[in-house]
């Protein structure tokens, strides 16, 4: 099938229905008999948009690693930030946690299954960081099981090509604005082909596999098995999936070869992640539930250039009483301006909040970029690095936290607010959750609400900030 737009109805036309069976308790019951834990190292926080109960740190010593491994939950992750580094510094960090892991791994006797979860746009350190994960974890050898959709965001995979969605229209991946990113570029749609692209050739096409719709909707859990068990030393994967019960019946397969001692890897998008930690769905969150009534306003951080932050961002910008805080991209990579850009947006913010006013910090939208990945990544860290100084510098506790896009969710929770471990509570949108911070952050208990760049319609920041302005009791502000 050549990678051309269609349409879901179209789509669906020459597919098999789903399989009839939901095994979902099954997953659950082989997940509460394995004492396996699941470890999921995210390459930046919106992986985190799928699940609710679980943990997420932002540290890995192995004496934190050994804590989670003996809990009673089905998992936690770890919160890496890769996808702001550069190769060199991703594939270190990799051995740094892979090792750290083993290490804790062999002092609780406690087995590990690991998925390292990324973009479900096919962005990210692929495969250098999973390769040096393994060979950290004296596993090199372990096949590469790839799940990149993500169903509440419009990531679909069938036929092997994986789909984004706008609207009705599924668009091959290779031709949207994701594939042209400075840093993590791509040609290929189809994910065989693409393997073999960010493999550069060291993974033939013979080399990599796939778990096909018809294999999943007419052969079911068994025919998943022996799919995977079929699978050689160092291969890849690929796993096709359209919706959640796809999923579910892959899962179900895996599980029951899992547990005839088969080991993998997984490098994946966050809709796989509920499903293997055997996770229900949940309703959205509201302000009641997040007891956001402080008294302040609340606080949206926006980093994110692709085009579909910047369509929610204008959107948001057109509300109602909603204070503007724009920073010059320019300013911000110049020594000489950048301290007052700073100063001036830490005073605006402050104002904003301790008078009850919501307030947008954003960066200007014209991208800058480098010459090449290396240097594009720089300015990024530059610019999100400013965005932590100004959020560093508010005194005032806004009554919630929204940051846009991965890098800026990352870095504003780990060194703007100084979190180790938190609490995912669930999503306020699709896709879209929300961390309740621990007792070490700065602002305790504060709901922190993480929004990938790439989720959401236009409206998506709008409709959060009326999600949160529900009425809930005023607390004392913190200011």
């Amino acid at each position: 099938m050549t990678d051309t737009i269609t349409t879901r109805a179209d789509l669906l036309s020459t597919l098999p229905p789903p399989w009839p069976e939901y095994p979902f308790p099954s997953i659950r019951k082989a997940i509460a008999e394995s004492k396996t834990r699941l470890v999921v190292l995210d390459d930046d926080p919106t992986g985190t948009q799928t699940v609710h109960g679980m943990p997420v740190l932002t540290t890995w010593s192995v004496a934190c690693l050994e804590v989670e491994l003996k809990d009673a939950g089905p998992g936690f992750f770890v919160l890496t930030n890769s996808r702001s580094l550069t190769a060199t510094a991703a594939q270190a960090l990799s051995r740094e946690i892979g090792d750290n892991l083993r290490q804790a791994v062999a002092s609780t006797g406690v087995p590990v299954s690991v998925i390292s979860r990324s973009d479900s746009t096919l962005r990210g350190h692929f495969p250098g960081e999973v390769d040096a994960l393994l060979e950290a974890m004296d596993t090199p050898h372990l096949p590469r099981i790839i799940v990149p959709c993500f169903f509440e965001g419009g990531r679909l995979t069938a036929n092997d090509i994986h789909y984004v969605a706008e609207g009705d229209r599924l668009i091959p991946a290779a031709q949207t604005p994701y594939a042209r990113d400075a840093a993590f570029g791509y040609r290929q749609s189809n994910l065989r082909d693409w393997v073999v692209e960010k493999t550069g050739g060291a993974v033939s096409g013979g080399q990599v596999m796939s778990v096909t719709i018809e294999d999943i909707r007419r052969g079911g859990p068994d025919l998943v098995a022996e799919r995977l068990q079929s699978l050689s030393s160092g291969s890849c994967c690929i796993v096709n999936a359209l919706e959640y019960r796809d999923l579910v019946v892959f899962v179900a397969g895996l599980l029951a070869v899992e547990a005839q001692g088969r080991q993998f890897v997984f490098r994946s998008a966050a809709s796989f992640v509920r499903v293997r930690a055997g996770i229900s769905a949940r309703d959205l969150l509201d302000g009641a539930e997040l007891n956001v009534g402080n008294g302040n306003g609340g606080l949206f951080v926006v980093g994110s250039y692709v085009p579909k932050s910047s369509a929610q961002l204008a959107a948001l910008r057109n509300q109602d009483k909603m204070v503007d805080i724009e920073v010059k991209v320019d300013d911000l990579l110049n020594d000489a301006r950048q301290p007052a850009a700073i100063a001036a947006a830490i005073a605006a913010a402050n104002q904003a909040l301790e008078t009850g006013q919501d307030a947008v910090l954003f960066t200007s939208r014209d991208l800058v970029a480098g010459p090449d990945a290396t240097s594009s990544l720089n300015i990024g860290r530059r610019v999100s690095d400013s965005l932590v100084t100004i959020v560093r510098g508010i005194a005032c506790q806004p009554g919630y936290l929204v940051a846009k896009g991965g890098i800026t969710s990352s870095d504003i929770a780990t060194k703007g607010l100084g979190v180790q471990r938190a609490m995912i509570m669930g999503q306020v949108l699709p896709g879209v959750p929300v961390w309740r911070l621990g007792q070490e952050s700065r602002w305790p208990g504060m709901a922190y609400i993480v929004f990938p760049g790439n989720v959401g319609s236009d409206n998506a920041l709008a409709d959060v900030r009326q999600r949160l302005s529900l009425p809930t009791a005023p607390q004392p502000n913190n200011c």
